[in-house]
């Protein structure tokens, strides 16, 4: 029993990676699902940028599996463990929520992704690689898409903003919650999956919604600043 938190955490990360080989794959809410229907809405990344998923789903389970072998009692990696189990038992039935309610997937998402910062948040500083690094990687991405999934649902039920307005509102949100978490805990993979997805909404929108992209590049510009200014002030971390 004292262990088994670590057995669950592998449990829960090798169900997370399985689940899109019986969900299917998802790059945004189908048009017919939103009253408003969001073809191609300017806030989301080109299709390719959800290749990172792969890597996500790679890094949680060697680090699950890593921690089964050599950190099943350690304190700080069960800090992290709880959060992260949580975040994962929501994400297993994510895409098939995501394929039937977009409310219900821009909720559950939040839910990944304010479990997942609290994982980050408690992971130790030792073991980089093994922790920090995915759980970053797999928060990161989760900041981005929830805001994307935000402002695609409330562009499509016609909520304050069209589509071009919550774009920029998504984006700026994001944007300030990831400095906010970065000022907490220094994870360079956390701040690399959203420039990641800020990029995939350049190459997007390219010059056709320039605004969008212009803020994107400002965006990855900034999150760049914040790395480069906190770096001289402690030890980098993934």
């Amino acid at each position: 029993m004292k262990h088994s938190i670590a057995y669950f955490t592998l449990a829960l990360s090798l169900a997370f990676g399985l689940a899109p080989f019986f969900s299917g794959d998802f790059a945004g809410f189908a048009s017919d699902m939103l009253p408003n229907p969001q073809i191609d809405p300017p806030v989301q990344p080109a299709g390719y940028a959800f290749a990172i998923w792969g890597p996500i789903y790679l890094w949680l389970i060697a680090s699950a599996i890593y921690g089964v072998l050599y950190r099943k009692g350690d304190a700080g990696w069960t800090a992290a463990r709880l959060p992260l189990c949580v975040s994962l038992a929501v994400g297993v039935p994510w895409l098939l929520i995501a394929q039937v309610s977009a409310v219900w997937a821009t909720v559950t998402i939040f839910i990944m992704a304010g479990t997942a910062i609290a994982a980050l948040v408690r992971t130790p500083p030792l073991d980089r690689w093994w922790l920090r690094g995915p759980v970053g990687l797999y928060a990161g991405w989760l900041t981005a898409a929830s805001f994307v999934s935000l402002a695609t649902t409330l562009a499509g039920y016609n909520i304050g903003f069209d589509s071009f307005g919550w774009a920029i509102a998504g984006i700026i949100a994001a944007l300030g919650v990831t400095i906010a978490t970065y000022r907490r805990v220094d994870s360079s993979s956390y701040i690399a999956a959203v420039i990641w997805a800020l990029v995939g909404i350049c190459v997007a929108n390219g010059m056709t919604t320039f605004v969008v992209t212009a803020l994107a590049i400002t965006g990855i510009v900034i999150l760049i600043c914040v790395m480069a200014m906190q770096a001289p002030h402690r030890p980098r971390s993934l």
